[in-house]
């Protein structure tokens, strides 16, 4: 299989760095190609602009999601954005490596999502009508592909818990997860977390080491996370609200989008 990873560390030799050579080596082994994307190493563009419309007027003005898609369609987009979207039609999986800045991705990978993920290949495609409101959230160009993150934490496991200060992992990574990688098709995979990161010696690294290449090993064969599909009869359209009768009817939040019926269902 063929797998892409995404690095967003400024540092080659930082506890990133170590980890991605982990997860590339581990998955060269079990026979997959990789490509790896290096933002700051390949000095990426993180801020849409003008820049990224060649085809701009001069006297336009720039309403980002309409050059995009216009960009998209005509071929126009800028060799580097081009690039990155061949390299993601290529892999079977997407792998996004990065520390948690924040609470959130470093901005130079959210800028990669920002240029890469163009209208007309990551959104703004299909249907919009009174059955179906687009292809996304379960569909789209990148349906069929898998997807997940890995991160570095420099706080306590305890501190990102459900009751945890900082707020439960799976809450602060779901707009990454569904709104990213989901929106456009991916099988998500439950993410890699490394925690305390600041406090690593060499001991502590083997141990968090061999539980990356576990999940490396499991890339294909680990359930994914079990969102709701937008278009399969889970949400009114065009509201997009969760059906009253479906999950707990007072809950609210991120978990009412996890189906965790049919996820029973499967185990």
């Amino acid at each position: 299989m063929k797998i892409l990873l995404v690095y967003a560390h400024p540092e080659p030799r930082s506890l990133n760095g170590a980890l991605r050579d982990v997860a590339v080596q581990e998955l060269k082994a079990q026979g997959h190609e990789v490509q790896v994307s290096d933002l700051y190493a390949d000095g990426w563009k993180s801020q849409v602009d003008r820049a990224d419309f060649p085809t701009l007027g001069q006297d336009e003005r720039l309403v980002p999601a309409a050059a995009s898609k216009k960009a998209f369609e005509a071929g126009t987009l800028t060799e580097d954005v081009r690039a990155e979207i061949k390299k993601l039609l290529w892999a079977d999986a997407l792998i996004l490596q990065f520390p948690m800045w924040w609470f959130t991705m470093p901005a130079i990978l959210k800028g990669w999502v920002d240029r890469v993920f163009a209208y007309g290949f990551a959104y703004g495609v299909g249907e919009h009508s009174d059955r179906r409101w687009g292809d996304r959230y379960g569909e789209g160009k990148l349906a069929g592909r898998r997807a997940m993150l890995v991160v570095t934490a420099g706080g306590w496991e305890e501190h990102y818990a459900d009751r945890g200060i900082n707020g439960p992992i799976d809450d602060l990574l779901f707009p990454i997860n569904h709104g990213i990688l989901y929106y456009p098709g991916y099988d998500v995979l439950p993410p890699f977390v490394a925690y305390r990161v600041d406090r690593f010696d060499e001991s502590g690294f083997e141990p968090v080491a061999e539980r990356l290449r576990e999940r490396m090993r499991t890339l294909f064969t680990a359930q994914p996370i079990p969102y709701r599909q937008q278009n399969a009869g889970d949400y009114l359209i065009p509201s997009m609200h969760l059906r009253p009768e479906l999950g707990d009817p007072t809950a609210t939040g991120f978990a009412i989008h996890l189906n965790d019926e049919a996820s029973a269902n499967e185990q």
